[in-house]
């Protein structure tokens, strides 16, 4: 954990007023091909919650499928715009924008994305927010950082403290010219304006290609509040980690010194791939829009109580589980493949 002196800049938290959330559809194409009509209707169940409330933006290669998706489903199309943009898949967490607010004014910061560490082939999705700054999305202006920096791997209070891991952002093929300290004066403070920074060292989760991003594990919630991933089952392999986890999580403190308000969501009942290797179910990749939060649920007896949890760190918003099955198909969720954009960022 450090601390330090806070630049004219900060990273808004995500319960912050929005004006929109984008959304990188599922194309046949992508990974998604096998599970393509179940992916399409899961991002027809997300945007069409989304839209009740706020804009989605959506950008897909060929733009006439998700409104055909939507058209059929029942969404608001109102307040859907879609770009056609190429893509290489759907986690736009990772390659949309960051925003920043500096001396109360928005600033986009487009942060380079290389397949979580050159996993994957990414040059499309690397693209995805240069090209919807220059078909005109955006009112905020864009900076564009060589750094690599995936949207799930920070978490903000929007009052300077950010929470990350240390296995995602020291993983060698992300930024190798750049120590730890490096990271934190250079990326988290100095780039994003933090003033507290806490390291979460433990926890991951079997199946996830991200090397442990922090919104699979931990996330900030209002009220000095933290919701975090915990594990009941001494028999299960994530048991040791996560209880480790959850003692770095006791020994934070927030900006005034106090400890956090711990609220551990359930742990679910393992899920598998069809070839027997684990999926990363998580109940901590929710998603806070205005007014509401969306939460994965993936029919197992732990969602009425990880719906329970999140309600109690989100008292003022209502509290919509959505099944988020097929996308741990891919090794992700419902946090993974949206990205919000605050108040006053979008083109009216």
């Amino acid at each position: 954990m450090s601390t330090t002196n806070t630049p004219q800049r900060r990273l808004p938290a995500e319960w912050e007023p929005q004006d929109a959330i984008l959304l990188a559809w599922p194309h046949g194409a992508s990974d998604w091909q096998p599970v393509l009509t179940q992916a399409r209707q899961t991002f027809c169940d997300i945007a069409g919650h989304i839209s009740q409330r706020q804009m989605v933006i959506i950008v897909a290669p060929d733009t006439r499928m998700p409104l055909a998706d939507l058209t059929s489903s029942g969404g608001r199309l109102e307040n859907v715009r879609c770009y056609d943009i190429e893509t290489n898949d759907t986690w736009i967490r990772d390659f949309g924008p960051i925003t920043v607010e500096d001396q109360q004014q928005l600033r986009l910061l487009d942060f380079s994305f290389n397949g979580w560490g050159k996993k994957f082939e990414a040059t499309h999705d690397n693209n995805v927010t240069r090209q919807l700054h220059q078909l005109g999305a955006f009112t905020a202006p864009q900076h564009r950082f060589d750094w690599v920096l995936e949207g799930g791997s920070i978490e903000s209070d929007g009052r300077g403290t950010i929470l990350t891991t240390s296995n995602c952002l020291l993983e060698p093929n992300r930024n190798p010219q750049l120590n730890q300290q490096d990271i934190e004066e250079q990326i988290l403070r100095t780039v994003l304006g933090a003033r507290k920074v806490l390291w979460l060292d433990h926890g991951h989760l079997e199946g996830d290609d991200t090397d442990a991003h922090i919104d699979t594990l931990a996330r900030l919630c209002p009220d000095n509040t933290i919701v975090y991933v915990a594990c009941d089952d001494p028999n299960d392999s994530h048991f040791s980690a996560l209880k480790a986890m959850e003692a770095q999580l006791a020994s934070f403190t927030c900006a005034d010194g106090r400890p956090y308000r711990l609220l551990p969501l359930p742990w679910p009942a393992p899920c598998h791939a069809a070839d027997g290797h684990r999926l990363p179910a998580t109940y901590a990749n929710f998603l806070i829009i205005n007014g509401a939060v969306l939460v994965p649920v993936y029919g197992d007896p732990a969602d009425a109580l990880a719906l329970q949890v999140v309600a109690a760190a989100f008292p003022d918003h209502e509290i919509i589980g959505v099944n988020c099955r097929t996308l741990i198909e891919q090794h992700g969720s419902l946090h993974c493949v949206t990205m919000q954009l605050p108040q006053g960022a979008v083109t009216p």
